[in-house]
């Protein structure tokens, strides 16, 4: 398997702009003597939640900060004692992480999003629409070019998309042509930037970028279903938190998720 160690890697994930995901323990709000409140969560949701963040400031007062990563190692930042309030996963597996430890709140668990897979190139490149069958496959990849993608080890994008190429018959034949990010926003950036001709990320994650567009569609039955669990954290006591916790499951903030191409499951 092959990893990107380029300077232009680097520059796209810092790019970014994530929260490191361990900080300090928030400090109160001085404007509101509340705390802020703290989320965990996927990356490839950081459009249509830093929008709700955005709205729920205005309404209610209170800072949000949000740390964006791949699931899994958010979930292990959790249970090494990292503060958070909430945490939002892109699978149900990093969720489970959380569950079996004790470390989130029982009862809170609830699965609030669903998303598709897709197969995307720059739109620079004026690729066509592909089938996901190999001659289609490595044709648009030429001689050299990497599909990227997330980290099957580590990041949910990267374990769906390895089943539905499993599931497709495909995975071992383009094993080999893969570059694996640290995360899906950083893959969705290489084909942004026109670094890598292809790259499997989530529908709302090609929604979000003008410079790439989606070439194929994965079958929902290629891979397990895209869910995001949210719940709060066994840990968090904040009246703020749960507030925001509530909103982020209401109407007001469906609007932002649908905005961005995700299913609302609730």
């Amino acid at each position: 398997m092959v990893k990107m160690a380029s300077l232009a890697f680097v520059a796209a994930f810092l790019s970014l702009n994530f929260t490191p995901a361990f900080a300090e323990a928030p400090a109160a709000d001085k404007a509101t003597g509340s705390k802020t409140v703290t989320v965990f969560a996927a990356a490839s949701l950081k459009n249509a939640l830093d929008e709700a963040a955005a709205a729920f400031k205005k309404k209610a007062g209170v800072e949000v900060t949000i740390s964006y990563a791949a699931s899994l190692p958010l979930a292990k930042q959790i249970e090494s004692g990292a503060p958070a309030d909430i945490f939002i996963s892109a699978d149900t597996a990093s969720a489970d992480y959380l569950s079996s430890r004790g470390l989130l709140k029982e009862g809170s668990r609830v699965d609030l999003l669903g998303n598709s897979l897709v197969v995307i190139a720059p739109k620079v490149a004026s690729t066509k629409k592909i089938t996901l069958d190999k001659a289609s496959l490595l044709g648009a990849l030429g001689d050299s070019g990497r599909i990227a993608t997330g980290d099957p080890a580590s990041v949910p994008v990267g374990k769906y998309a390895k089943a539905a190429l499993q599931k497709l018959g495909l995975w071992e034949d383009l094993e080999s042509r893969f570059a694996f990010a640290e995360n899906v926003r950083a893959a969705l950036l290489f084909v942004a930037r026109d670094e890598a001709p292809l790259g499997i990320v989530y529908l709302t994650d090609a929604y979000s970028d003008p410079k790439v567009s989606v070439v194929a569609t994965f079958p929902a039955s290629s891979h397990p279903p895209i869910v995001y669990p949210i719940a709060l954290t066994a840990s968090s006591t904040s009246d703020s938190a749960a507030k925001f916790f509530a909103f982020l499951k209401g109407l007001e903030a469906a609007g932002f998720y649908k905005k961005q191409g995700f299913a609302v499951l609730r």
